[in-house]
């Protein structure tokens, strides 16, 4: 014979150390910490433009190693790394478009199996546009040249993975 015996639960829930550091619930975040940052950002503001021809001329040397090596695998490889640096720095140096024609040829390059059937012709276009944008302190896509530009650009990207 079977005797019922009656089980009680008990839920237990750990501490969480995460919760007691943002300030409780997940909306807790300090201001006063989002204004000390954005002071910070503001005050190395000025050595933006120096770190964005930095990248620039990474982005540079990368274009050169293709054309003195040829476009493989470890020349285009490293473009794309150059390409995704200036995709994430671009908005954060004040150069959006930077940002966003890095993003389409990033778009273009992203997936390794296919990086080496990417365009020539497209991939020096969008090189030679970073570096022109910038030299000509083109920061946004609201300057007509620099939206044409970018959309010219991204179509041609848009044609090739299509």
């Amino acid at each position: 014979m079977l005797r019922s015996r009656s089980v009680t639960n008990q839920v237990i829930r750990p501490p969480n150390p995460l919760r007691a550091k943002v300030g409780g619930g997940f909306g807790g975040i300090d201001a006063s910490a989002i204004a000390k940052a954005e002071e910070a950002l503001k005050a190395m503001s000025a050595q933006f433009g120096q770190w964005l021809n930095d990248e620039v001329s990474k982005l540079d040397k990368a274009q050169t190693d293709i054309r003195s090596q040829g476009y493989t695998s470890e020349t285009a490889e490293a473009l794309y790394f150059r390409a995704h640096d200036l995709k994430g720095l671009g908005a954060t140096y004040q150069y959006p478009l930077v940002t966003r024609i890095a993003g389409s040829l990033c778009r273009m390059l992203d997936d390794a199996d296919k990086r080496m059937q990417a365009p020539l012709a497209v991939v020096d276009a969008h090189i030679d546009a970073i570096k022109a944008v910038v030299r000509d302190q083109i920061q946004t896509d609201d300057h007509p040249v620099g939206r044409v530009l970018a959309e010219t650009l991204e179509a041609r990207v848009a044609e090739h993975l299509g």
